[in-house]
């Protein structure tokens, strides 16, 4: 059988020439509609994704010939995988592609945060000179808790290091994992010493809308939030009211728990608007994972595990 590949997003051209160099036909369609791969599906034996297509069982039934499906990036809540497993079809995801944008990104939305770089800077562009106001906060000696210690986690304790900060883990699904950039912890620590909480999670069951009112109240101190992972982890209600209370300092968020800005209800748009407004958030349009380095080296990571795959089968 030869393998046929359908790519539905756009991917850095190392992926098209991997999979040319191995004799795979390649089916480059970074545009194709969801109703458009529904039909053509059936025709293809791998299949490269994103976020717009969403393989659940309906789509995956319509997916007779599908062996390998190849996820750019890390999220899996893109395929009903325990279905594709009884359906024997392998699924690749690409973390290790874009684990250090993702970790500079916080870094940097922790940073500025902190040091009030985005409000100093818009400030000064209206001609305010306000230096008392825009006092910063230092890093050092802050205890972080970075929530998730997979790649993006652990790439993010690494930036850490060097910033003379006190950085705690919390991964339910890992244990003996200390190391020279964390000290493995329990919730109970992290919301009893928690600065600065970093979300590096995968959305599952367990982790939707995990940061909601009664997750905030258990922190003993008010804190800085980052949210690099997934937008439906945080309830965006109970997160402006903690930050309208002081419960949370500042928080940054690349993510939303609504990212399709046309489609907001009214709450929606009301909760938007009043994030926007402050002077202590941060908000970019999912990005952090985004740059030119991660475009190559996640088309190249998955490329290469999906055709190891391929191979592997053909034996």
């Amino acid at each position: 059988m030869k393998a046929k590949v359908l790519i539905t997003d756009s991917v850095h051209k190392v992926m098209i020439e991997n999979f040319e160099a191995n004799h795979f036909e390649v089916d480059y369609q970074p545009s194709i509609s969801v109703s458009e791969v529904f039909e053509l599906i059936n025709q293809y034996t791998m299949l490269v994704i994103n976020s717009k297509i969403i393989l659940d069982k309906a789509m995956i039934d319509k997916a007779t010939n599908l062996k390998v499906v190849g996820r750019l990036g890390s999220g899996k809540e893109v395929i009903d995988l325990d279905y594709a497993k009884e359906k024997k079809i392998l699924f690749h995801n690409s973390p290790e592609g874009n684990r250090d944008a993702v970790a500079e990104h916080a870094m940097g939305m922790l940073l500025s945060l902190m040091h009030l770089i985005n409000q100093a800077s818009a400030e000064l562009r209206e001609g305010k000179w306000l230096r008392e106001k825009n006092r910063g906060t230092e890093l050092k000696d802050k205890t972080v808790a970075i929530l998730g210690y997979g790649n993006t986690g652990m790439e993010m304790a690494k930036r850490l290091k060097g910033f003379g900060v006190r950085v705690l883990a919390y991964d339910k699904y890992k244990v003996d994992f200390s190391d020279e950039f964390v000290i493995e912890s329990s919730m109970q620590e992290i919301f009893e010493s928690a600065d600065i909480v970093s979300l590096h999670l995968p959305l599952t069951n367990e982790t939707e809308y995990l940061v909601n009112k009664d997750w905030i109240k258990k922190f003993k101190k008010p804190f800085y939030l980052i949210n690099t992972a997934r937008g439906k982890m945080i309830r965006t209600s109970d997160i402006v009211e903690a930050l309208q209370r002081g419960s949370i300092i500042a928080a940054a968020f690349d993510v939303l728990e609504n990212e399709h800005l046309a489609s907001f209800t009214s709450d929606e748009t009301m909760m938007f608007e009043t994030l926007v407004a402050m002077n202590n958030v941060i908000l970019t349009p999912h990005v952090a994972g985004w740059t030119f380095e991660s475009k190559y080296k996640l088309a190249s990571y998955l490329s290469e595990k999906m055709i190891d795959s391929w191979n592997f089968m053909l034996l």
